[in-house]
């Protein structure tokens, strides 16, 4: 029998479980009845709840490998609800590994203690008033906001105002909309906020990249998280917010913010399974349609049409829905024109949008910058998603073409996907994709490029299955390059052995029949991108996928030649 802890953490905003805030914890069950061991833990919990006299509501999500375990709590009490989540777990496994229990009774007085120094009665009074008057109150463990972008004040969590001296009608929102999918999000997220300043807005954007307003970049790193758009939306420039929302933050924290008005769910595919209880795609789907829980009864959901693992999910909701597809005959797309829904499609090859029995032209594929004249298919899609979003947040349709013109893929506009360098008499695609879609929709769009020549540089995280890293190979294979190039990445390792990862890749590769003079290994995805383009000749075009040392690369090809403004 095997009952062992993997995490615990705070719930934050409405999540996979369900919407309240309190504490989770994920653990692993084998060898017994998974519902039984949920059942002790929840006794445990009500027990141990009663000395603090909180609602007693638990959940739980029982899946192939153990359970998601939560209880609610107050949102001043988040840390305290964390440990006796792990308090009530641990009397738990005692109870059913026949163990002596810990002294619970002793622990208790403990977090008593500790949960005296946590609470802040004035937080949940200024939280409850804020909701009784629909102002947007945001907080965290150092401060606390009311409204959004020009109207926002922020004051530390210890030094609340008197309820009685908030002046609640000057506060206001700002337009905003989660963006999340496997692939896509970035990409999204980017076009939607040029479009935002086509139309003269001012649009903030946070991303696994980066925090930006309007040009400005507030800070590097992953914000697809709470704290990414908290800074976003308490930032006096924001006119516009575009959250995107990555599987990570929805399942560690829930979504961002409580409401949005708008939301777009770009795909769903194979990627990062078997974290936080997610095994299957299936489960991804559920963890991403998570964002549907921010829209209300009026905020409209964007969905991909041509998505299986989309639209089954999508049965399970009653959102409004704004569905788009490359294929105008899709049943999904004739169903919303049929009942004066919201709709995006291609017609004679060009991106039409339907909504209350009117159609309109928003613009031909071939003068999305980013399409590549429609041989970025998967940019493609991206444009008809992003479209959906901004048509559903009211933005003049000059506007949506206008940004699409001129959103290139370029490392200045969309910096790491589908960035295209000339560089004296060859071609350089750089991209991030790292799962098998979206190295397969970046394979099938290097392929419809002339050359004389194909390189690839590639490589892979160490936490995929061996099966997972074959697949991903595979993906890379399908280019029927002239030469391989397989980088190992020492900060992606995550558990492997050096030259474990490209050794599985070359194996592969030779199994499929590509002889081994044209396979070479380096040590860093720059070393890769610097033997490729030593090694290309006149009309090659050299693939870098570029899951590391982005920046290296970008500057080393910048310094070569130029990036692509198409």
């Amino acid at each position: 029998m095997e009952l062992q802890l993997d995490e615990v953490r705070r719930l934050t905003g409405p999540n996979l479980l369900w919407d309240e805030p309190g504490a989770i914890i994920d653990v692993f069950i084998h060898g017994i009845d998974k519902t039984k061991v949920v059942r002790c833990w929840q006794l445990w919990l009500e027990k141990l709840q009663e000395r603090f006299g909180w609602q007693q509501a638990s959940t739980y999500r029982i899946h192939s490998e153990g359970a998601n375990m939560a209880l609610s709590a107050p949102m001043d009490a988040l840390y305290t609800a964390c440990d006796l989540a792990e308090l009530a777990w641990d009397c738990c496994v005692a109870e059913l590994m026949q163990q002596p229990l810990p002294n619970w009774q002793l622990r208790l007085d403990e977090l008593c203690k500790e949960l005296a120094d946590e609470i802040n009665p004035p937080l949940l009074a200024l939280m409850k008033e804020a909701k009784t008057q629909g102002v947007t109150c945001i907080s965290d463990d150092d401060e606390v906001s009311l409204g959004m972008g020009r109207s926002v004040e922020v004051w530390p969590v210890r030094a609340l105002p008197d309820l009685a001296s908030i002046d609640w009608p000057k506060y206001r929102d700002v337009p905003r909309a989660f963006i999340t999918g496997t692939n896509g999000k970035s990409t999204s997220v980017r076009l939607a906020s040029h479009i935002a300043q086509a139309a003269g807005i001012c649009a903030g954007v946070t991303s696994t990249d980066f925090i930006r307003v309007g040009d400005v970049i507030i800070d590097t790193g992953d914000y697809s998280g709470p704290g990414g758009a908290r800074m976003l939306l308490r930032d006096t420039r924001t006119d516009l917010a575009f959250l995107e929302v990555a599987r990570g933050g929805i399942l560690r924290r829930g979504i961002p913010v409580e409401s949005v008005d708008a939301a777009l769910i770009t795909n769903v595919a194979s990627d990062h399974l078997g974290q936080y209880g997610i095994n299957t795609v299936e489960e991804l789907a559920e963890a991403k349609f998570v964002v549907a829980k921010g829209l209300g009864d009026r905020g409209i959901l964007v969905l991909n049409a041509d998505n299986d693992l989309v639209i089954a999910q999508a049965s399970k909701i009653k959102n409004k829905l704004c569905w788009f597809s490359c294929d105008e005959s899709n049943v999904l797309i004739q169903q919303q024109i049929q009942m004066g829904g919201r709709a995006v499609f291609i017609r004679a090859k060009h991106i039409v949008y339907h909504a209350n029995g009117l159609f309109e032209t928003i613009i031909a594929v071939d003068d999305i910058a980013m399409a590549l004249g429609g041989m970025a298919a998967h940019n493609v899609e991206n444009a008809l998603g992003v479209v959906g979003l901004c048509k559903s947040l009211k933005l003049p349709s000059n506007a949506i073409a206008q940004g699409l013109k001129t959103f290139g893929s370029n490392a200045k506009d969309n910096p790491g996907r589908g960035n295209i360098y000339e560089v004296d008499s060859y071609r350089v695609v750089v991209d991030f994709a790292h799962n098998e879609h979206s190295m397969r929709a970046v394979v099938n769009m290097v392929r419809q490029l002339s050359s004389q020549r194909l390189i690839v540089m590639f490589s892979h995280a160490g936490d995929r299955s061996d099966e997972e890293i074959k697949s991903l190979t595979d993906a890379v294979y399908q280019l029927n390059a002239d030469s391989y190039i397989i980088a190992e990445i020492e900060n992606y390792l995550r558990g492997r052995q050096l030259g474990e990862v490209p050794q599985l890749a070359t194996r592969f590769l030779q199994q499929q029949g590509v002889n081994l003079e044209n396979i070479n290994t380096v040590s860093s995805p720059f070393e890769g991108a610097k033997l490729a383009t030593n090694m290309a000749k006149n009309g090659d075009i050299v693939l870098l996928f570029t899951l590391d040392d982005r920046q290296q690369v970008h500057e080393y090809l910048s310094a070569l030649g130029s990036s692509h403004t198409q």
